[in-house]
Protein backbone atom coordinates (compact mmCIF):
# COMPACT_ATOMS: atom_id res chain seq x y z
CA UNK A 1 0.00 0.00 0.00
CA UNK A 2 2.75 2.57 1.04
CA UNK A 3 3.90 1.59 -2.71
CA UNK A 4 0.67 3.08 -4.05
CA UNK A 5 0.39 5.28 -2.18
CA UNK A 6 3.54 7.05 -3.43
CA UNK A 7 2.88 6.61 -6.66
CA UNK A 8 -0.39 8.73 -6.36
CA UNK A 9 1.51 11.47 -4.71
CA UNK A 10 4.75 11.58 -6.89
CA UNK A 11 1.81 11.80 -10.32
CA UNK A 12 -0.04 14.59 -8.77
CA UNK A 13 2.50 16.77 -7.91
CA UNK A 14 4.24 15.78 -11.97
CA UNK A 15 0.51 17.26 -13.06
CA UNK A 16 0.75 20.12 -10.66
CA UNK A 17 4.26 21.20 -12.04
CA UNK A 18 2.96 20.68 -15.56
CA UNK A 19 -0.03 22.68 -15.32
CA UNK A 20 1.76 26.10 -14.44
CA UNK A 21 3.21 25.56 -18.15
CA UNK A 22 0.63 24.91 -20.40
CA UNK A 23 2.23 23.85 -23.31
CA UNK A 24 -0.13 20.40 -23.44
CA UNK A 25 -2.84 22.98 -24.02
CA UNK A 26 -2.03 24.14 -27.10
CA UNK A 27 0.34 21.51 -27.98
CA UNK A 28 -3.41 19.55 -28.73
CA UNK A 29 -5.24 22.26 -29.57
CA UNK A 30 -7.38 21.02 -32.92
CA UNK A 31 -8.00 24.47 -33.48
CA UNK A 32 -4.63 25.80 -33.22
CA UNK A 33 -3.12 23.40 -35.62
CA UNK A 34 -6.07 23.40 -38.14
CA UNK A 35 -4.71 27.46 -38.44
CA UNK A 36 -1.80 26.36 -39.11
CA UNK A 37 -2.60 23.77 -41.92
CA UNK A 38 -3.42 25.09 -45.42
CA UNK A 39 -2.94 23.03 -48.41
CA UNK A 40 -3.90 25.23 -51.06
CA UNK A 41 -1.69 26.49 -53.52
CA UNK A 42 -1.91 29.78 -55.44
CA UNK A 43 -1.59 28.65 -59.31
CA UNK A 44 -0.86 25.40 -61.04
CA UNK A 45 2.51 26.36 -61.52
CA UNK A 46 3.21 26.23 -57.83
CA UNK A 47 1.42 23.27 -57.31
CA UNK A 48 3.70 20.96 -59.51
CA UNK A 49 6.76 23.38 -58.39
CA UNK A 50 9.66 20.80 -58.22
CA UNK A 51 8.05 18.35 -60.18
CA UNK A 52 10.89 15.61 -61.40
CA UNK A 53 11.45 14.50 -64.80
CA UNK A 54 11.22 10.37 -65.51
CA UNK A 55 8.61 10.37 -62.82
CA UNK A 56 5.86 7.91 -62.63
CA UNK A 57 2.88 9.89 -62.69
CA UNK A 58 -1.14 8.58 -61.74
CA UNK A 59 -3.95 10.17 -63.20
CA UNK A 60 -7.09 10.25 -62.19
CA UNK A 61 -10.17 10.01 -64.72
CA UNK A 62 -12.03 7.64 -67.03
CA UNK A 63 -13.01 9.16 -70.31
CA UNK A 64 -13.44 12.85 -69.96
CA UNK A 65 -14.62 12.41 -66.61
CA UNK A 66 -13.16 13.52 -63.46
CA UNK A 67 -10.01 14.03 -65.73
CA UNK A 68 -7.30 16.93 -64.08
CA UNK A 69 -7.03 18.89 -67.08
CA UNK A 70 -5.76 21.90 -65.37
CA UNK A 71 -2.44 19.88 -63.74
CA UNK A 72 -1.73 17.77 -67.31
CA UNK A 73 -2.04 21.69 -68.82
CA UNK A 74 0.61 23.23 -66.58
CA UNK A 75 3.02 20.26 -67.15
CA UNK A 76 2.92 20.62 -70.75
CA UNK A 77 3.40 24.48 -70.11
CA UNK A 78 6.49 23.20 -68.13
CA UNK A 79 8.73 21.39 -71.43
CA UNK A 80 11.27 20.70 -68.72
CA UNK A 81 9.27 17.91 -67.40
CA UNK A 82 10.24 14.92 -69.32
CA UNK A 83 10.42 11.13 -69.65
CA UNK A 84 7.14 10.40 -67.49
CA UNK A 85 5.22 7.49 -66.91
CA UNK A 86 1.64 8.24 -67.18
CA UNK A 87 -0.74 5.64 -65.54
CA UNK A 88 -4.31 5.72 -65.97
CA UNK A 89 -7.06 3.90 -67.77
CA UNK A 90 -7.43 5.78 -70.32
CA UNK A 91 -4.42 7.95 -72.19
CA UNK A 92 -6.69 10.96 -73.16
CA UNK A 93 -8.16 11.75 -76.64
CA UNK A 94 -6.00 13.72 -79.29
CA UNK A 95 -5.72 16.96 -78.05
CA UNK A 96 -7.22 16.75 -73.99
CA UNK A 97 -6.35 14.59 -70.92
CA UNK A 98 -3.05 13.31 -71.22
CA UNK A 99 -2.88 13.19 -74.92
CA UNK A 100 -1.40 16.43 -74.26
CA UNK A 101 1.70 15.71 -73.02
CA UNK A 102 1.57 12.37 -75.30
CA UNK A 103 1.51 14.78 -78.47
CA UNK A 104 4.16 17.49 -76.53
CA UNK A 105 6.59 14.04 -76.09
CA UNK A 106 6.36 14.39 -72.57
CA UNK A 107 5.45 10.61 -71.61
CA UNK A 108 7.69 7.61 -72.94
CA UNK A 109 5.92 5.12 -70.88
CA UNK A 110 1.69 4.36 -70.57
CA UNK A 111 0.29 2.22 -68.39
CA UNK A 112 -3.64 1.93 -69.18
CA UNK A 113 -6.53 -0.44 -69.57
CA UNK A 114 -7.99 1.06 -72.96
CA UNK A 115 -6.34 3.98 -75.16
CA UNK A 116 -8.61 3.18 -78.05
CA UNK A 117 -10.00 6.73 -78.66
CA UNK A 118 -5.82 8.07 -78.86
CA UNK A 119 -4.91 7.92 -82.59
CA UNK A 120 -2.00 9.62 -81.99
CA UNK A 121 -1.03 6.65 -78.97
CA UNK A 122 -1.73 4.32 -81.68
CA UNK A 123 1.30 5.82 -83.97
CA UNK A 124 3.74 6.39 -81.56
CA UNK A 125 3.41 3.00 -80.09
CA UNK A 126 3.65 0.89 -83.65
CA UNK A 127 6.08 3.17 -84.56
CA UNK A 128 8.55 2.94 -81.13
CA UNK A 129 8.12 6.46 -79.59
CA UNK A 130 6.64 5.41 -76.81
CA UNK A 131 6.39 2.19 -74.40
CA UNK A 132 2.68 0.63 -73.67
CA UNK A 133 1.94 -1.63 -70.98
CA UNK A 134 -1.52 -2.47 -71.06
CA UNK A 135 -3.22 -3.83 -67.99
CA UNK A 136 -6.98 -5.26 -67.33
CA UNK A 137 -8.72 -2.46 -66.01
CA UNK A 138 -9.65 -4.12 -62.89
CA UNK A 139 -6.15 -5.25 -61.93
CA UNK A 140 -5.04 -1.22 -62.74
CA UNK A 141 -7.30 -0.25 -60.34
CA UNK A 142 -6.25 -3.11 -57.51
CA UNK A 143 -2.43 -2.08 -58.44
CA UNK A 144 -2.67 1.20 -57.85
CA UNK A 145 -4.74 0.47 -54.27
CA UNK A 146 -1.99 -2.26 -53.64
CA UNK A 147 0.99 0.83 -54.04
CA UNK A 148 -0.99 2.72 -51.69
CA UNK A 149 -1.96 -0.03 -49.24
CA UNK A 150 1.84 -0.92 -48.49
CA UNK A 151 1.10 -4.72 -50.57
CA UNK A 152 3.38 -5.10 -53.26
CA UNK A 153 2.07 -7.94 -55.06
CA UNK A 154 -1.61 -9.58 -55.24
CA UNK A 155 -3.08 -12.67 -57.10
CA UNK A 156 -6.17 -12.16 -59.11
CA UNK A 157 -8.29 -14.37 -61.42
CA UNK A 158 -8.32 -12.08 -64.42
CA UNK A 159 -6.14 -12.33 -67.50
CA UNK A 160 -5.82 -15.99 -66.81
CA UNK A 161 -4.72 -18.10 -70.40
CA UNK A 162 -3.89 -14.33 -72.02
CA UNK A 163 -1.23 -13.22 -73.27
CA UNK A 164 -0.90 -10.82 -69.79
CA UNK A 165 -0.40 -13.98 -68.04
CA UNK A 166 1.95 -15.62 -70.38
CA UNK A 167 4.40 -12.44 -71.33
CA UNK A 168 3.02 -12.36 -74.80
CA UNK A 169 1.98 -8.32 -74.86
CA UNK A 170 4.32 -6.50 -76.67
CA UNK A 171 5.27 -3.64 -74.55
CA UNK A 172 7.39 -1.40 -77.60
CA UNK A 173 7.85 -1.67 -80.95
CA UNK A 174 10.67 -0.61 -82.91
CA UNK A 175 10.45 2.06 -86.04
CA UNK A 176 9.93 -0.33 -88.81
CA UNK A 177 6.79 -2.10 -86.84
CA UNK A 178 8.51 -5.27 -85.53
CA UNK A 179 8.39 -5.92 -81.70
CA UNK A 180 11.31 -4.64 -79.64
CA UNK A 181 10.09 -6.15 -76.00
CA UNK A 182 7.22 -8.22 -74.52
CA UNK A 183 5.99 -8.30 -71.12
CA UNK A 184 7.02 -9.94 -68.19
CA UNK A 185 5.47 -13.80 -68.04
CA UNK A 186 3.46 -13.59 -64.73
CA UNK A 187 3.87 -16.01 -61.84
CA UNK A 188 0.63 -18.17 -61.33
CA UNK A 189 -0.28 -20.26 -58.56
CA UNK A 190 -3.81 -22.22 -57.50
CA UNK A 191 -5.80 -21.54 -54.58
CA UNK A 192 -8.55 -23.77 -53.67
CA UNK A 193 -8.82 -25.71 -57.58
CA UNK A 194 -8.51 -21.90 -59.34
CA UNK A 195 -5.78 -20.38 -61.36
CA UNK A 196 -4.53 -16.87 -60.08
CA UNK A 197 -1.95 -14.59 -61.98
CA UNK A 198 0.27 -12.68 -59.58
CA UNK A 199 0.53 -8.70 -60.21
CA UNK A 200 2.88 -6.18 -59.07
CA UNK A 201 1.80 -3.43 -57.06
CA UNK A 202 1.97 -0.06 -58.91
CA UNK A 203 2.96 2.89 -56.95
CA UNK A 204 3.64 6.67 -57.94
CA UNK A 205 5.89 9.40 -57.63
CA UNK A 206 3.13 12.25 -57.96
CA UNK A 207 -0.37 11.91 -58.17
CA UNK A 208 -3.03 14.49 -60.38
CA UNK A 209 -6.47 14.12 -58.47
CA UNK A 210 -9.73 15.82 -59.80
CA UNK A 211 -12.00 16.60 -57.14
CA UNK A 212 -15.11 18.14 -56.82
CA UNK A 213 -14.72 19.75 -53.07
CA UNK A 214 -11.18 20.05 -51.11
CA UNK A 215 -10.88 21.63 -47.93
CA UNK A 216 -7.59 23.31 -46.82
CA UNK A 217 -6.40 20.35 -45.22
CA UNK A 218 -6.61 18.54 -48.10
CA UNK A 219 -10.30 16.05 -47.42
CA UNK A 220 -12.10 15.32 -50.74
CA UNK A 221 -15.42 14.80 -51.84
CA UNK A 222 -16.22 13.52 -55.56
CA UNK A 223 -19.07 13.96 -57.49
CA UNK A 224 -20.83 10.65 -59.04
CA UNK A 225 -19.24 8.65 -61.27
CA UNK A 226 -16.10 11.10 -61.20
CA UNK A 227 -14.50 8.73 -58.42
CA UNK A 228 -13.74 6.34 -60.66
CA UNK A 229 -9.67 5.86 -60.12
CA UNK A 230 -9.06 9.19 -58.58
CA UNK A 231 -9.83 7.75 -54.96
CA UNK A 232 -7.10 4.98 -55.26
CA UNK A 233 -4.72 7.22 -57.10
CA UNK A 234 -5.12 9.55 -54.19
CA UNK A 235 -3.72 7.14 -51.98
CA UNK A 236 -0.87 6.24 -53.69
CA UNK A 237 1.47 8.68 -54.40
CA UNK A 238 4.77 10.27 -52.69
CA UNK A 239 3.27 13.81 -53.73
CA UNK A 240 -0.64 13.84 -54.07
CA UNK A 241 -1.72 17.40 -56.26
CA UNK A 242 -5.83 18.15 -56.34
CA UNK A 243 -7.56 20.05 -58.80
CA UNK A 244 -10.94 20.75 -57.10
CA UNK A 245 -13.79 22.38 -58.71
CA UNK A 246 -14.25 24.12 -55.35
CA UNK A 247 -12.24 24.99 -52.46
CA UNK A 248 -14.03 25.25 -49.14
CA UNK A 249 -13.20 25.59 -45.41
CA UNK A 250 -12.52 22.90 -42.81
CA UNK A 251 -15.47 21.86 -41.60
CA UNK A 252 -17.44 22.39 -44.80
CA UNK A 253 -17.19 18.30 -45.92
CA UNK A 254 -19.49 16.44 -43.20
CA UNK A 255 -17.01 14.06 -41.87
CA UNK A 256 -19.07 11.09 -43.44
CA UNK A 257 -18.73 13.04 -47.01
CA UNK A 258 -15.13 12.82 -47.05
CA UNK A 259 -14.02 10.20 -49.64
CA UNK A 260 -9.96 10.54 -49.37
CA UNK A 261 -8.89 12.13 -45.84
CA UNK A 262 -6.31 14.85 -45.82
CA UNK A 263 -3.97 12.86 -45.12
CA UNK A 264 -3.18 11.48 -48.26
CA UNK A 265 -3.12 14.78 -50.01
CA UNK A 266 -0.21 17.12 -49.98
CA UNK A 267 -1.31 20.23 -52.21
CA UNK A 268 -4.41 21.59 -53.55
CA UNK A 269 -5.75 24.10 -56.26
CA UNK A 270 -8.33 25.73 -57.61
CA UNK A 271 -9.26 23.69 -61.26
CA UNK A 272 -10.20 26.11 -63.83
CA UNK A 273 -10.94 23.99 -66.72
CA UNK A 274 -13.58 23.17 -67.96
CA UNK A 275 -15.83 19.70 -67.56
CA UNK A 276 -16.11 17.39 -71.37
CA UNK A 277 -18.46 14.79 -72.45
CA UNK A 278 -17.04 12.26 -74.54
CA UNK A 279 -20.28 10.45 -75.73
CA UNK A 280 -23.61 12.47 -75.46
CA UNK A 281 -26.12 9.81 -75.65
CA UNK A 282 -30.19 10.55 -75.69
CA UNK A 283 -33.00 8.98 -74.48
CA UNK A 284 -35.19 7.68 -77.35
CA UNK A 285 -38.70 8.18 -77.04
CA UNK A 286 -39.53 4.50 -78.10
CA UNK A 287 -38.05 0.71 -78.07
CA UNK A 288 -37.90 1.79 -81.83
CA UNK A 289 -36.15 5.07 -81.77
CA UNK A 290 -33.87 3.02 -79.62
CA UNK A 291 -33.03 -0.16 -82.42
CA UNK A 292 -32.13 2.92 -84.91
CA UNK A 293 -28.97 2.78 -83.20
CA UNK A 294 -28.10 -0.85 -84.63
CA UNK A 295 -28.31 0.47 -88.37
CA UNK A 296 -30.88 -0.50 -91.64
CA UNK A 297 -31.56 -2.98 -93.45
CA UNK A 298 -31.41 -6.89 -93.21
CA UNK A 299 -28.34 -5.52 -90.54
CA UNK A 300 -30.57 -4.15 -88.22
CA UNK A 301 -32.92 -6.97 -88.15
CA UNK A 302 -30.56 -9.41 -87.00
CA UNK A 303 -29.05 -7.56 -84.62
CA UNK A 304 -32.72 -6.73 -83.27
CA UNK A 305 -33.23 -10.19 -82.82
CA UNK A 306 -30.23 -10.69 -80.79
CA UNK A 307 -30.87 -8.05 -78.66
CA UNK A 308 -34.93 -9.22 -77.88
CA UNK A 309 -33.59 -12.82 -77.12
CA UNK A 310 -30.84 -11.30 -74.58
CA UNK A 311 -33.62 -10.07 -72.82
CA UNK A 312 -34.76 -12.51 -71.83
CA UNK A 313 -31.68 -13.45 -69.98
CA UNK A 314 -32.82 -11.10 -67.03
CA UNK A 315 -34.32 -12.67 -63.89
CA UNK A 316 -36.02 -10.56 -61.22
CA UNK A 317 -33.27 -9.21 -58.52
CA UNK A 318 -30.36 -9.80 -60.75
CA UNK A 319 -27.25 -7.46 -60.74
CA UNK A 320 -25.76 -7.26 -64.29
CA UNK A 321 -23.36 -5.82 -66.24
CA UNK A 322 -23.71 -5.04 -69.89
CA UNK A 323 -20.81 -4.34 -72.78
CA UNK A 324 -21.52 -1.20 -75.37
CA UNK A 325 -23.69 -1.86 -78.64
CA UNK A 326 -26.62 -4.69 -78.55
CA UNK A 327 -26.19 -5.65 -74.48
CA UNK A 328 -27.08 -1.52 -73.57
CA UNK A 329 -30.26 -2.00 -75.72
CA UNK A 330 -31.76 -5.19 -73.99
CA UNK A 331 -32.67 -4.03 -70.77
CA UNK A 332 -35.47 -1.97 -73.20
CA UNK A 333 -37.17 -5.21 -73.90
CA UNK A 334 -37.37 -6.62 -70.34
CA UNK A 335 -40.85 -7.38 -68.89
CA UNK A 336 -41.99 -4.76 -66.30
CA UNK A 337 -42.38 -7.35 -63.71
CA UNK A 338 -38.80 -7.94 -63.84
CA UNK A 339 -36.32 -5.71 -61.83
CA UNK A 340 -32.78 -5.69 -62.55
CA UNK A 341 -29.48 -3.36 -60.95
CA UNK A 342 -27.39 -2.73 -63.64
CA UNK A 343 -23.53 -2.19 -62.60
CA UNK A 344 -20.93 0.08 -64.62
CA UNK A 345 -17.52 -1.01 -63.72
CA UNK A 346 -16.08 2.78 -63.84
CA UNK A 347 -18.24 3.47 -60.23
CA UNK A 348 -22.01 3.00 -60.53
CA UNK A 349 -24.64 0.22 -58.97
CA UNK A 350 -28.31 1.14 -60.51
CA UNK A 351 -27.75 2.65 -63.90
CA UNK A 352 -30.81 4.46 -65.24
CA UNK A 353 -31.49 5.26 -68.38
CA UNK A 354 -29.80 7.62 -70.90
CA UNK A 355 -30.52 11.41 -69.99
CA UNK A 356 -32.93 13.84 -72.05
CA UNK A 357 -31.69 16.22 -74.31
CA UNK A 358 -30.37 19.42 -72.20
CA UNK A 359 -30.05 17.20 -68.88
CA UNK A 360 -26.62 15.48 -69.34
CA UNK A 361 -24.02 15.65 -66.60
CA UNK A 362 -20.00 14.90 -67.28
CA UNK A 363 -19.78 12.78 -63.81
CA UNK A 364 -22.97 10.46 -64.65
CA UNK A 365 -21.33 8.37 -67.64
CA UNK A 366 -21.16 4.63 -68.06
CA UNK A 367 -17.96 2.12 -69.18
CA UNK A 368 -18.62 3.47 -73.09
CA UNK A 369 -18.11 7.05 -71.98
CA UNK A 370 -21.52 7.49 -72.62
CA UNK A 371 -24.29 9.91 -70.79
CA UNK A 372 -26.31 8.26 -68.08
CA UNK A 373 -28.37 8.84 -65.00
CA UNK A 374 -29.20 6.95 -61.81
CA UNK A 375 -31.99 5.14 -61.08
CA UNK A 376 -33.60 5.52 -57.07
CA UNK A 377 -31.33 3.65 -54.97
CA UNK A 378 -28.43 4.20 -57.21
CA UNK A 379 -24.14 4.36 -55.83
CA UNK A 380 -21.53 5.43 -56.80
CA UNK A 381 -17.69 4.50 -55.72
CA UNK A 382 -14.31 4.02 -56.67
CA UNK A 383 -13.26 1.72 -59.90
CA UNK A 384 -11.10 -0.31 -57.13
CA UNK A 385 -14.52 -1.31 -55.65
CA UNK A 386 -16.37 -1.98 -58.69
CA UNK A 387 -14.08 -4.47 -59.54
CA UNK A 388 -13.60 -5.93 -56.30
CA UNK A 389 -17.30 -7.11 -56.43
CA UNK A 390 -16.97 -8.15 -60.30
CA UNK A 391 -14.42 -10.68 -59.43
CA UNK A 392 -16.14 -11.76 -56.06
CA UNK A 393 -18.88 -12.72 -57.99
CA UNK A 394 -21.64 -10.54 -56.57
CA UNK A 395 -22.44 -10.08 -60.44
CA UNK A 396 -25.31 -12.16 -61.26
CA UNK A 397 -25.04 -11.73 -65.09
CA UNK A 398 -22.64 -10.45 -67.73
CA UNK A 399 -23.49 -9.88 -71.55
CA UNK A 400 -21.05 -8.49 -73.89
CA UNK A 401 -20.38 -8.45 -77.48
CA UNK A 402 -17.11 -11.12 -79.41
CA UNK A 403 -15.36 -11.04 -82.66
CA UNK A 404 -15.08 -15.04 -81.98
CA UNK A 405 -15.55 -17.79 -79.25
CA UNK A 406 -14.56 -21.26 -79.50
CA UNK A 407 -16.35 -24.63 -79.06
CA UNK A 408 -15.26 -24.37 -74.97
CA UNK A 409 -16.30 -21.21 -74.31
CA UNK A 410 -12.95 -19.46 -74.93
CA UNK A 411 -13.73 -15.26 -75.36
CA UNK A 412 -11.60 -13.11 -77.53
CA UNK A 413 -13.11 -9.64 -77.78
CA UNK A 414 -10.21 -6.93 -77.17
CA UNK A 415 -7.95 -6.73 -80.10
CA UNK A 416 -8.22 -7.03 -83.84
CA UNK A 417 -4.39 -7.29 -85.95
CA UNK A 418 -3.43 -3.85 -86.88
CA UNK A 419 -5.76 -2.64 -84.02
CA UNK A 420 -4.47 -0.76 -80.74
CA UNK A 421 -7.57 -0.73 -78.32
CA UNK A 422 -6.88 -2.43 -74.82
CA UNK A 423 -8.86 -4.51 -72.98
CA UNK A 424 -11.21 -2.61 -70.57
CA UNK A 425 -12.76 -3.98 -67.89
CA UNK A 426 -13.47 -7.54 -69.80
CA UNK A 427 -10.93 -9.77 -68.60
CA UNK A 428 -12.32 -9.17 -64.97
CA UNK A 429 -15.33 -9.62 -65.51
CA UNK A 430 -15.17 -12.65 -67.11
CA UNK A 431 -12.84 -14.19 -64.45
CA UNK A 432 -14.93 -15.91 -62.33
CA UNK A 433 -17.59 -17.89 -64.64
CA UNK A 434 -18.44 -20.14 -61.61
CA UNK A 435 -20.93 -17.36 -60.23
CA UNK A 436 -20.93 -14.82 -63.00
CA UNK A 437 -23.05 -16.30 -66.01
CA UNK A 438 -21.16 -15.11 -68.96
CA UNK A 439 -23.26 -14.16 -72.32
CA UNK A 440 -22.61 -13.25 -75.72
CA UNK A 441 -24.13 -11.84 -78.36
CA UNK A 442 -22.61 -11.05 -81.78
CA UNK A 443 -23.96 -12.12 -85.54
CA UNK A 444 -23.26 -15.63 -86.44
CA UNK A 445 -20.40 -14.54 -88.87
CA UNK A 446 -18.56 -11.46 -89.63
CA UNK A 447 -18.86 -9.45 -92.79
CA UNK A 448 -16.96 -11.93 -95.21
CA UNK A 449 -19.14 -14.45 -93.73
CA UNK A 450 -16.23 -16.31 -91.45
CA UNK A 451 -17.31 -18.14 -88.66
CA UNK A 452 -16.93 -16.25 -85.57
CA UNK A 453 -17.75 -19.79 -83.65
CA UNK A 454 -14.81 -21.52 -83.89
CA UNK A 455 -12.70 -24.26 -83.04
CA UNK A 456 -10.36 -22.64 -81.54
CA UNK A 457 -10.23 -18.68 -80.70
CA UNK A 458 -7.75 -17.07 -83.51
CA UNK A 459 -7.49 -13.70 -82.08
CA UNK A 460 -5.75 -13.14 -78.46
CA UNK A 461 -8.16 -14.74 -75.98
CA UNK A 462 -10.08 -12.46 -72.97
CA UNK A 463 -10.66 -15.39 -71.24
CA UNK A 464 -10.72 -19.22 -71.18
CA UNK A 465 -13.60 -21.33 -70.28
CA UNK A 466 -15.97 -18.30 -69.80
CA UNK A 467 -19.21 -17.99 -71.92
CA UNK A 468 -21.87 -19.90 -70.86
CA UNK A 469 -24.37 -19.02 -73.71
CA UNK A 470 -24.07 -17.35 -77.09
CA UNK A 471 -26.86 -15.78 -78.77
CA UNK A 472 -26.34 -14.78 -82.35
CA UNK A 473 -29.05 -13.63 -85.35
CA UNK A 474 -29.30 -17.22 -86.19
CA UNK A 475 -29.37 -19.63 -83.05
CA UNK A 476 -28.57 -20.00 -79.06
CA UNK A 477 -25.65 -21.95 -78.28
CA UNK A 478 -25.34 -23.60 -74.22
CA UNK A 479 -21.64 -23.63 -73.58
CA UNK A 480 -20.43 -26.89 -71.45
CA UNK A 481 -16.81 -25.93 -70.70
CA UNK A 482 -15.90 -29.74 -71.66
CA UNK A 483 -18.71 -31.25 -73.56
CA UNK A 484 -17.88 -28.37 -75.91
CA UNK A 485 -21.51 -26.68 -77.57
CA UNK A 486 -25.07 -27.53 -77.57
CA UNK A 487 -27.78 -25.86 -79.84
CA UNK A 488 -30.95 -25.58 -78.11
CA UNK A 489 -32.67 -22.59 -80.23
CA UNK A 490 -33.55 -21.85 -83.51
CA UNK A 491 -34.43 -18.56 -84.84
CA UNK A 492 -37.23 -19.07 -87.27
CA UNK A 493 -36.91 -20.09 -90.58
CA UNK A 494 -32.80 -21.88 -90.14
CA UNK A 495 -32.24 -24.76 -90.30
CA UNK A 496 -29.61 -26.98 -88.49
CA UNK A 497 -28.07 -27.54 -91.42
CA UNK A 498 -27.21 -23.88 -92.13
CA UNK A 499 -26.17 -23.40 -88.25
CA UNK A 500 -23.68 -26.41 -89.27
CA UNK A 501 -22.69 -24.71 -92.54
CA UNK A 502 -21.99 -21.34 -90.60
CA UNK A 503 -20.23 -22.41 -87.51
CA UNK A 504 -16.58 -24.38 -87.43
CA UNK A 505 -16.94 -25.71 -84.17
CA UNK A 506 -18.75 -29.04 -83.18
CA UNK A 507 -21.78 -29.21 -81.51
CA UNK A 508 -24.23 -31.54 -80.61
CA UNK A 509 -28.13 -30.48 -80.93
CA UNK A 510 -30.44 -30.81 -77.73
CA UNK A 511 -33.73 -32.96 -78.27
CA UNK A 512 -36.02 -30.30 -77.68
CA UNK A 513 -34.74 -27.65 -79.84
CA UNK A 514 -36.75 -24.24 -79.20
CA UNK A 515 -37.23 -21.43 -81.47
CA UNK A 516 -35.78 -18.17 -80.95
CA UNK A 517 -38.26 -15.69 -79.80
Amino acid sequence: MPSISLSLRTASAFARSRSTTKPLVRLFSSTHIRHEINKVYNSPAAAIEGMQSDSTLLCGGFGLSGVPDTLIAQVKATPSITGLTAVSNNAGVVGGGLGLLLESKQVSKMIASYVGENKVLEQMYLTGALELELTPQGTLAERCRAGGAGVPAFYTPAAFGTVVQTGELALRHNSDGSVAQYSTPRDVKVFQGKSYVMEEAIRGDYAFIKAYKADKLGNLQFRFAAQNFNGVMARNAKVTIVEAEHIVEVGDIEPNAIHVPGIYVDRVVQSNAEKGIEKIVNRKESNEDAMAGLGSGDAASKRERIVRRAAKEFKNGMYANLGIGMPMLAPSFVDPSVEVQLQSENGILGLGPYPVKGEEDPDLINAGKETVTLAPGASCFGSEESFGMIRAGKIDLTILGAMQVSARGDLANWMLPGKVKGFGGAMDLVSNPQATKVVVTMEHTDKKGRPKILKQCEFPLTGRACVSRIITDLCVFDVDFTAGLTLVELADGVTVDEIKAKTEAPFNVADDVKPML
